[in-house]
């Protein structure tokens, strides 16, 4: 159930809420703006819970040397976070907030364990696969082809800076993306396919579910594990 479409009877005492937590930031040349807001939307939405209207804004200042990245930085979507989490805990008893940026981190950080701090059931939860490349790369690539293949400009997808994000993070902290990388690809989306973004789809829904399940959270960090 998506609670946009539902009458406020039908949200009455949820036993979880899942919130979509994305970005509106570059993606390459080959991939929209809304990417991460589409993963996280998708992967919340095929869990089965009941999801709420995705937060299509985040802390994505590391992408602001690219024009149509809009970012909201750690401390506004923090408190954003803090809100819906009261918010939405007047109604159901579990909240998870569904991470599709990895920029988004640090404000998630902040704004859960306060939250749980508060007595609310809050976590979050982050979309991902193991051995992903970091940002617009074949991961994401493959993603998009499955989800939303018209969006994507496979014509336009090249290598960009394909070093290991732990040797670029320091120049990315102090600059920016586009300092290391002018197309903003981390990563290589060459030969990426919709089969493989479908198998890691599939194995982020799976993940979600499984940890709601088990809702085992670091209470450190306010993550699912």
């Amino acid at each position: 159930m998506e609670i946009a479409g539902a009458r406020w009877a039908e949200c009455e005492d949820l036993a979880v809420l899942v919130v979509p937590v994305g970005a509106t930031e570059q993606h390459g040349p080959h991939l929209p703006l809304g990417t991460d807001t589409t993963v996280a939307a998708t992967v919340a939405a095929r869990s089965g819970f009941p999801t709420a209207p995705a937060l299509p804004y985040g802390a994505s200042g590391e992408h602001e040397g690219f024009p149509g990245t809009v970012s909201i930085g750690t401390e506004t979507l923090a408190a954003v976070i803090v809100e819906l989490g009261r918010s939405a805990c007047r109604f159901a008893r579990r909240l998870v907030l569904v991470n599709g940026h990895g920029g988004n981190v640090g404000a998630l950080r902040v704004a859960v364990p306060m939250l749980r701090a508060e007595g609310r059931d809050v976590a979050w939860f982050a979309c991902g696969v193991p051995g992903a490349d970091a940002h617009a790369g074949r991961h994401e690539t493959a993603v998009m082809l499955s989800l939303a293949p018209g969006d994507v400009r496979e014509d336009l997808a090249a290598p960009g800076n394909t070093a290991p994000l732990r040797e670029l993070m320091p120049a990315i902290t102090a600059g920016s993306v586009r300092d290391v990388s002018p197309s903003g690809v981390l990563g290589d989306p060459t030969g990426a396919t919709d089969g493989e973004g479908a198998e890691s789809v599939a194995v982020m829904v799976a993940a979600l579910a499984g940890a709601v399940a088990d809702w085992t959270v670091d209470e450190a960090t306010g993550r699912l594990t």
